[in-house]
């Protein structure tokens, strides 16, 4: 859907996107992850028509940015981090004005509004002025904004900031069923853990340049962030000390009180194996799980501190 080949933006001296590569397939919700100043909102601002690069190249289902920016833009819906709505108008008139922007008939916006809004839960708000919406409210309706043309990409820079966590919670719903509905969608988020939730697939990005990129897991390996399994047991704990080091994927076994925790270097199929494996010699087993990996802690293992957004 996606495709950024050796994207550059200079100012002046300054390069803020150097040398950028990235893909995302269709249907997929890309996490773009950077500490302020690295260059997301830059390249958001370049996949969103509204910077020039200066060279790389940046195409669309197919569609060259640079050759066709009018038609391209049709294909993608921009939610920035900072955006302006009009408070004195209704909510039902603010999405009209956007439509309008689009070319879309009069006689469907009405019915095409009443959608987007059950889409991002504002039904119930259709008579309130845009003033009187809460932050979280807004961000939700400037979504819908950005649904107005139906777009196949959906850029999403820092959509769940200053959001209480119900508000995140919701925001997080929303882009999970526009994920089933088929959008693809580029998210820059400061929320980590809920990116790692959330998305396919995760880039890094550092002073312009992609540091690392790929699943949750992939990451991991490439990080050589270890992967440990805990192993919580009714009884028979030596058994299963045993049976976990016998398998090629394990390595330390470090035995607690009523449970074990292992270092993991196989795949999420040689999990299950040995899981299978300790039930089928009888051990009794009450809980099997991987730690939580911390994807921030992978973050700054690999950016550290913070500077300007550019």
């Amino acid at each position: 859907m996606l495709i950024i080949n050796n994207l550059v933006k200079n100012y002046g001296k300054f390069k803020a996107v150097d040398n950028l590569s990235l893909e995302i397939g269709k249907g997929h919700i890309y996490g773009f992850v950077g500490a302020n100043g690295a260059g997301k909102t830059t390249t958001m601002k370049i996949v969103a028509g509204l910077l020039k690069p200066t060279s790389g190249s940046v195409v669309v289902a197919g569609m060259d940015i640079l050759k066709y920016p009018e038609s391209y833009k049709n294909k993608i819906g921009y939610m920035p981090d900072f955006f302006g709505v009009y408070d004195d108008l209704k909510v039902p008139e603010y999405m009209d004005f956007y439509a309008g922007v689009y070319g879309i008939e009069k006689s469907q916006r009405a019915k095409l509004t009443d959608e987007l809004l059950e889409l991002v839960n504002l039904t119930e708000k259709k008579d309130f002025y845009v003033d009187n919406l809460s932050r979280g409210m807004k961000q939700r309706l400037c979504l819908a904004r950005s649904l107005i043309h139906n777009p196949e990409l959906l850029i999403l820079d820092e959509p769940a900031s200053g959001l209480d966590p119900k508000a995140r919670v919701e925001m997080k719903e929303v882009l999970k069923e526009l994920k089933d509905l088929g959008k693809t969608i580029i998210i820059s988020s400061h929320i980590l853990p809920e990116l790692a939730e959330l998305c396919t697939s995760i880039g890094i990005i550092e002073k312009g340049k992609m540091v690392v990129s790929g699943t949750i897991e992939e990451i991991m390996q490439k990080t050589s962030q270890k992967r440990v399994i805990r192993v919580k047991v009714l009884s028979e704990l030596e058994g299963a000390v045993k049976i976990l080091k016998e398998q090629p994927s394990i390595g330390t076994v470090n035995v607690h009180n009523d449970y074990l925790e292992a270092d993991f270097h196989g795949t999420n199929e040689n999990m299950a194996e040995i899981l299978k494996t300790a039930i089928k010699n009888e051990i009794p087993v009450v809980s099997f799980t991987e730690v939580d990996r911390n994807i921030e802690s992978v973050f700054m293992h690999l950016i550290g501190g913070e500077g300007n957004e550019n």
